[in-house]
């Protein structure tokens, strides 16, 4: 504020004004208050555009832990046959807005996406940072996986599913269960029992959510 200015403003408004001032310049340079801004402006946009009212955020979207290999690759399989499901796509390959399309279109040239987490193979003694199985063993799986819930694709596929399920110990029609309905089996987080555990031991909670469906799903 220049001197000129404060010539016509009482001691009070001065005073008003600087510490009005005071926390704009803290708003400026704090990235929470700026998240806090631009959510509640996609909240709007997105509420306007639904035709709908309420938490945008809290309606919309949920944040699960995945606490282990099983959970890790069920909730990946279940996003990535959503437009399977929805029938907006027939094959994974072709479904829009997926991991998998992208790593399917970036393995066709020989690459390997940038912007998403590497398949680093079984897990072994000196494991890298990666997903714990196999690009091929993955593209199996959600195949086959989308063969079962495809409506237009009725029957049961004759061949074993992949030994990734061997792997990760989870029967057939649990996977099927799983990578359908994830989000209604497990609600904070996801994975064995005794990792579910200590996840709830972690988080100082006093019950374990989820136990019936990973005693009953993942074993």
């Amino acid at each position: 504020m220049s001197p000129d200015s404060r010539k016509d403003l009482h001691e009070i408004q001065i005073k008003a004004v600087e510490l009005t001032a005071e926390v704009w310049r803290k708003r400026l340079f704090d990235i929470s208050w700026f998240m806090r801004a631009l959510n509640e402006y996609i909240a709007r946009a997105a509420n306007k555009e639904d035709d709908c009212t309420g938490h945008f955020w809290e309606g919309r979207f949920k944040s699960q832990a995945l606490l282990d290999e099983s959970a890790l690759a069920a909730c990946m399989a279940y996003v990535d046959l959503n437009p399977v499901r929805a029938k907006m796509a027939k094959t994974p390959e072709t479904s829009d807005h997926t991991s998998i399309k992208y790593r399917i279109n970036a393995a066709r040239v020989g690459k390997t996406p940038k912007r998403l987490m590497p398949f680093a193979g079984n897990p072994r003694l000196e494991m890298p940072h990666g997903l714990p199985f196999t690009l091929p063993d993955y593209l199996q799986l959600v195949d086959i996986t989308s063969r079962y819930i495809h409506p237009n694709k009725r029957g049961k596929v004759e061949h074993n599913l992949p030994s990734i399920l061997e792997r990760l110990n989870i029967e057939q029609e649990h996977w099927i269960t799983l990578t359908t309905q994830f989000e209604t089996c497990f609600k904070h987080a996801a994975g064995k029992v005794i990792h579910l555990e200590q996840y709830a031991q972690n988080q100082h909670q006093q019950r374990v959510q989820g136990r019936h469906s990973a005693m009953r799903l993942l074993g």
